[in-house]
């Protein structure tokens, strides 16, 4: 996974580890950051969209929006959501991300990108697609989640 805010950084990172075969996990920053990241084809996840970011008093930021939906979709971008990182947060910060999740979750239904629990494997594959169907995801969302 490759953790980093600075743009150069990312790209020769993403540069290395497309040569050498590897798949490119970016964790997700600042919306402008997040951006340029689904702008860019080499790309194949970002991680922790829903994570580090202030809601309004009616308005839930989420991270994700249509038009970066619709970026992710053209380049092949998967969602990853940090379900390790979901389940050590404690009982108000879980309710906050959760609804982050299920905002992203009709976004990604909507527009058709694929959604997946990270790190991928550690969990069980029932468990991550009753996650996505109990948070208003479809069924066939839930088969993709794994």
């Amino acid at each position: 996974m490759i953790i980093s805010n600075d743009l150069v950084r990312v790209r020769n990172e993403i540069k290395r580890l497309v040569s050498s075969g590897d798949e490119v996990v970016v964790k997700a920053q600042g919306d402008d950051f997040n951006r340029k990241v689904f702008e860019m084809n080499d790309v194949g996840m970002v991680v922790g969209l829903e994570f580090g970011r202030r809601d309004r008093l009616k308005q839930r930021d989420s991270g994700l929006n249509e038009i970066m939906c619709r970026l992710a979709k053209k380049n092949g971008i998967v969602i990853g959501v940090d379900v390790g990182r979901l389940a050590r947060l404690d009982k108000l910060e879980k309710a906050k991300v959760l609804a982050r999740v299920r905002q992203n979750i009709g976004l990604c239904k909507r527009t058709r990108v694929r959604m997946v629990g990270y790190p991928v494997g550690s969990y069980d594959k029932k468990d991550l697609s009753g996650l996505v169907v109990s948070l208003s995801g479809s069924s066939g969302q839930g088969k993709m989640v794994g």
